[in-house]
């Protein structure tokens, strides 16, 4: 782990309510690990190895593809976004960065940027396909998804981000027709927004960037259909020659999104200290996930747990479980933000680890205990990981999705009635008695992409009424954060 400096103050506070949904940006350049690109060797001076336990670089292990781009330029990028590195956890397959606004996850073939606040989530795509050609040499993207939740207070966000069609603009300013975006749930309520692109496209940049320094930004003009669009089409599924299958293995996204949490669930991330702390924020980040249980939710023989605690208030923290790559000895990652205060309190979970799925959504009640509630192998089932993390942060409201691929061999075998396997017992499994009987379920939505199927499914507590959100929380001064 490579431990920060001083974090600067303004990274640790922002005027005004904080908004804690994040936009989650993930950017594919290949399918999965053994398909990156076959492109032109790295120049000996971009080279980066793995650096061993006593601070020496493995040259037996040289990173591969966006791994071996310097943390620097990562940093770079991220300035334009509006945020900061804290930390950084370098595993065998992933490095995982924790930021003032979340936190970056790099592996060889994809990059995964999830930004709250009002940080400039999609004015760093631009840059992060940039970097990739520049320091891996590819040209196309296999794969763009962009989702979020629906904002506590839009007025507040700025550039693409102050609105939905704006975005959908924006992204369709690079790919063109190969993207679509969709709504997914109740649009006059709490909703999820995703937009994603089928496989291979070749992006379109502007010549010039939008500057991130402007407040009201003009948008870039959408591609047109003879170009992103059709080289996607025309170069079918094959970056540089080499034909490109699905990945062999499931890839599995699992993200829980909560909001309204109980007193009692927020009071954890509060610094109460009269004076403030003289602890550094991994220390606070340490104890916060001991006293909740966070640690356990996976073995710590596999796991790799950076944390970090705000000052007043706030809580990130992002885990390596076993290699980081989830085609590697089924690892992954999972990481959690929480931002506590009364009004707008919110905490996301997510988590690609695979995971066996129960075909039935009903299982035997929570406990906190260490080892109990795993299945074999020291795991969670999927709906057990997702009452431990309900059971630790109690929302009043809560939003599930799983993102499942599906392999080559399922769309063979698919018919136009019917659905996998895994969609059964995904279905089945966020059944109305998942959260047990304090929760009723509002919806639950299914869609089936070209080689992604969702499960979006939406919880509130019985009998709940959601709070009116005070008009002075608006001009509310330095209440928090930069958290997470």
């Amino acid at each position: 782990m490579t431990l920060p400096l001083e974090t600067p103050q303004e990274v640790l506070t922002s005027p005004g309510p904080f908004e804690g949904p994040e936009k989650l940006l993930e950017i594919w350049f290949a399918p999965s690990f053994d398909q990156l690109p076959n492109v032109l060797p790295t120049p000996t001076n971009n080279k980066k190895f793995r650096i061993t336990k006593n601070g020496k670089e493995d040259t037996q292990n040289e990173l591969k593809g966006l791994r071996k781009v310097p943390k620097e330029v990562w940093e770079e990028m991220l300035d334009i976004v509006k945020c900061k590195v804290l930390s950084v956890v370098e595993g065998d397959e992933l490095d995982a960065y924790l930021l003032s606004e979340s936190s970056l996850f790099v592996a060889p073939h994809c990059i995964i940027l999830k930004t709250c606040g009002t940080t400039l989530n999609l004015l760093g795509l631009y840059r992060i396909i940039e970097i990739a050609k520049q320091y891996c040499g590819f040209k196309n993207v296999w794969r763009c998804f962009y989702s979020r939740k629906s904002f506590f207070f839009p007025e507040r966000q700025q550039g693409p981000h102050k609105d939905w069609s704006d975005e959908v603009r924006f992204l369709d300013a690079v790919f063109g027709t190969a993207g679509a975006a969709y709504t997914v749930g109740p649009m006059n309520r709490d909703h999820w927004l995703l937009y994603l692109t089928s496989p291979n496209t070749e992006p379109n940049l502007p010549s010039r960037p939008p500057s991130p320094s402007s407040t009201s930004l003009t948008l870039p003009v959408p591609a047109s259909s003879s170009s992103s669009s059709s080289s996607s089409s025309s170069s079918s599924n094959a970056i540089d020659g080499i034909s490109l299958k699905p990945a062999k293995y499931q890839d599995t996204t699992l993200e829980i999104l909560m909001t309204h949490l109980a007193d009692e669930a927020r009071q954890p991330f509060f610094n109460d200290g009269e004076n403030g702390t003289l602890k550094s924020g991994l220390e606070l980040g340490e104890e916060i996930s001991k006293e909740l249980g966070i640690d356990k939710l996976f073995s710590k023989d596999e796991t790799v747990l950076d944390s970090f605690g705000f000052d007043p208030c706030g809580y990130s923290a992002n885990a390596v479980i076993g290699s980081g790559m989830p085609e590697k000895e089924k690892g992954g990652y999972f990481t959690i933000h929480v931002t506590p205060e009364q009004g707008w309190s919110y905490a996301s979970f997510e988590c690609n680890v695979p995971l066996k799925i129960s075909s039935a959504s009903s299982l035997t009640s929570l406990s906190t205990n260490k080892g109990e509630g795993e299945s074999q192998g020291g795991r969670p089932e999927l709906q057990e990981l997702i009452k431990k993390v309900v059971n630790i942060f109690k929302p009043s409201r809560l939003s599930i999705t799983l993102f499942v691929s599906s392999s080559s061999q399922e769309e063979e075998s698919k018919q136009k009635t019917a659905t996998t396997q895994v969609e059964q017992k995904v279905w089945q499994s966020f059944g109305n008695d998942l959260l047990g009987k304090e929760f009723i379920r509002k919806d639950r939505i299914g869609y089936e992409f070209d080689g992604y199927d969702l499960v979006f499914a939406c919880f509130e507590k019985k009998n709940w009424i959601e709070p009116k959100l005070h008009k002075d929380h608006m001009t509310i001064g330095n209440v928090f954060n930069g958290q997470v």
